[in-house]
């Protein structure tokens, strides 16, 4: 068809649609009108912004977006965001292909850029709100933004920058100057909708580029492409088995790998997004009690300290909890299992969209004890259902046997694997040696074809000749019951080179007798594993270094211990 006849058949279309009653306003303004990509009947470039065109046309008073006092249904969230495209487009110059940076924490607006920024087929650059003023410099600058949206928060972050700035107050009010800015969009949207929107021809352009920590260099640029995120929500929908009535608490930045692809996922369903400014118990707890909450996402950290708060109570009828960054152990599933919360334990890295393989459930776990489903579920499991394969290979990409004790690296291909990273072919090229994306984690493959990580590559302690896991260790002193939260390095050893060293913080309000030191906890490791793997040393500490999502940050705990000394060599 050509474009001409393309042209003459959308105007019959609008002179039947006017003819049959309907005003030519609400054509224009149906949130479904998105212009199709390709002339081609059999083929439409996969895009995850239709997602809330569609869920906006068959589900406009729904509510989608909580915020506080705020509520936004699809019909506004649809609006919003279609004028925040128009306004970056007539306003900021924004051109396809062109990246617009936003530093927010997780409001409507970081969500309405989720959508807004690709719409108008630029690339959206979300950036860390806890990294430093240098490091957002350089980020600014490697990608190449050409504008910022930023939280009044955070401004501090941009004060040198001399790109254009658009400032957020998280208000709603018509003095916000990013409410200003979407009001310079609205007559369009209005009046043209998506129709006035072009959309991506090619799929596999890159649409977001999410920054890695750089804590071993310079952060990397991971490009995900328009096909990448659409085929994630679509994952993550299914593997969290979200539904229309399910209402997502948003703990994941949306800086932070997109918040794993949730955002799209939530939107496909037409599900809630409950937003956040920042990780707080009292009003996380506040939120589960009275928002009807059903999914949330997190580190094991985070959920340790949601379970373990003060008014933590059994929830009227349970939620999935989706836990990723470390395995969780037997003590977190079991009061997890207490306050009615079911867990969903997934892994991946930002290289793959978020997660990318499950721990899946089997029918006959349902009989077993908390220890022995923790067992199972500390394990990485299977690959999604919209990857291909994971495998588990050695040195030369031969598969390690599926027994359970050979370990070799897990490496992905496929669907849920980054385009590259941003300007650096040579970063791109050594992470996809072999045509297999790299994860530079150390696993086993059990007999059922679970995939389970012993530990990072980097993390793996080498005591006396011997392989020791952190995590295994880690493993152990967490089924200690004053223990709330532990973290296990290689410390420098005179005798053996390096040897594991812990890091614990105790549960809060413990009685006097329940109180214990790092001595008898290495006594309770003794007992429960071999002699060369216990650590030779616990400290009790107050708090341990995190990311912004809540992993912990081991490398800051590791340098700490060997500066003075001389650096292992792997």
């Amino acid at each position: 068809m050509s474009a001409n006849s393309t042209i003459i058949a959308k105007e019959r279309l609008q002179h039947i649609v006017n003819t049959i009653g309907a005003p030519s306003s609400d054509l224009a303004n149906a949130p479904h009108r998105v212009k199709p990509s390709t002339s081609a009947a059999n083929r439409s470039e996969l895009n995850p912004v239709h997602f809330l065109a569609r869920s906006a046309t068959i589900y406009p008073s729904k509510i989608a977006v909580v915020h506080g006092e705020r509520r936004y249904t699809y019909r506004e969230l649809n609006r919003r965001s279609v004028a925040f495209a128009y306004a970056l487009k007539d306003q900021l110059d924004i051109r396809p292909g062109d990246r617009v940076a936003i530093i927010a924490p997780n409001i409507p607006a970081m969500l309405e850029a989720h959508f807004a920024i690709p719409a108008a087929r630029a690339i959206i650059c979300a950036i860390n709100t806890r990294l430093a003023p240098l490091e957002v410099d350089y980020i600014l600058k490697h990608s190449g933004a050409k504008i910022i949206l930023c939280d009044r928060e955070f401004e501090g972050l941009i004060k040198d920058s001399a790109l254009p700035k658009i400032f957020i107050e998280d208000s709603g009010l018509a003095s916000d100057p990013y409410e200003q800015f979407l009001g310079t969009g609205f007559p369009k949207a209005d009046s043209l909708g998506w129709s006035g929107l072009d959309q991506t021809d090619c799929e596999d352009d890159g649409v977001s580029l999410c920054y890695t920590s750089g804590t071993t260099g310079k952060p990397k640029g991971v490009l995900y492409t328009y096909r990448g995120m659409y085929l994630a929500a679509l994952g993550n929908a299914i593997e969290a088995q979200l539904s229309l009535d399910s209402v997502h608490l948003f703990i994941v930045p949306l800086f932070h790998a997109n918040s794993w692809i949730f955002p799209y996922a939530v939107t496909a369903i037409a599900a809630t997004h409950v937003m956040i400014r920042k990780v707080d118990y009292d009003l996380i707890w506040k939120i589960l009690l009275t928002e009807n909450v059903t999914h949330m996402n997190g580190a094991p950290t985070i959920m340790i300290q949601v379970v373990h708060h003060p008014d933590a109570v059994k929830l009227p009828k349970p939620i999935t909890c989706t836990v990723a960054g470390s395995a969780p152990t037997a003590t977190l599933i079991a009061r997890m299992k207490e306050l009615n919360m079911d867990i969903c334990h997934v892994y991946g890295l930002t290289e793959t969209y978020g997660p990318i393989t499950k721990s899946y459930r089997q029918q006959d776990w349902g009989d077993l004890s908390s220890d022995a489903l923790a067992q199972k579920f500390a394990r990485q499991g299977h690959v999604y259902l919209v990857s291909d394969d994971v495998r588990v290979v050695d040195s030369e990409m031969k598969d390690v046997a599926w027994n359970g004790r050979d370990v070799g690296e897990i490496v992905f291909r496929g669907n849920l694997v980054m385009k590259g990273y941003y300007n650096d072919a040579e970063a791109t090229a050594k992470a996809f040696h072999g045509g297999w994306f790299h994860s530079g984690d150390l696993a086993v493959r059990h007999p059922d074809g679970y995939i389970a990580i012993q530990d990072r590559s980097k993390d793996i302690i080498i005591s006396g000749g011997e392989n020791i896991s952190t995590l295994e260790v880690e493993s152990c002193i967490s089924q200690h019951p004053s223990v709330l939260e532990v973290a296990v390095v290689a410390a420098p050893s005179a005798q053996w080179g390096e040897t594991p060293k812990g890091f614990v913080i105790l549960k809060p309000g413990l009685a006097q007798d329940k109180i214990v030191d790092g001595p008898a906890l290495i006594a309770f490791c003794k007992e429960r594993m071999a002699g060369f793997k216990c650590p030779s040393s616990i400290v009790i500490v107050k708090e341990l270094p995190k990311t912004s999502t809540g992993k912990l940050q081991k490398y800051v705990l590791r340098e700490q211990e060997w500066k003075g000394h001389a650096k292992r060599i792997n």
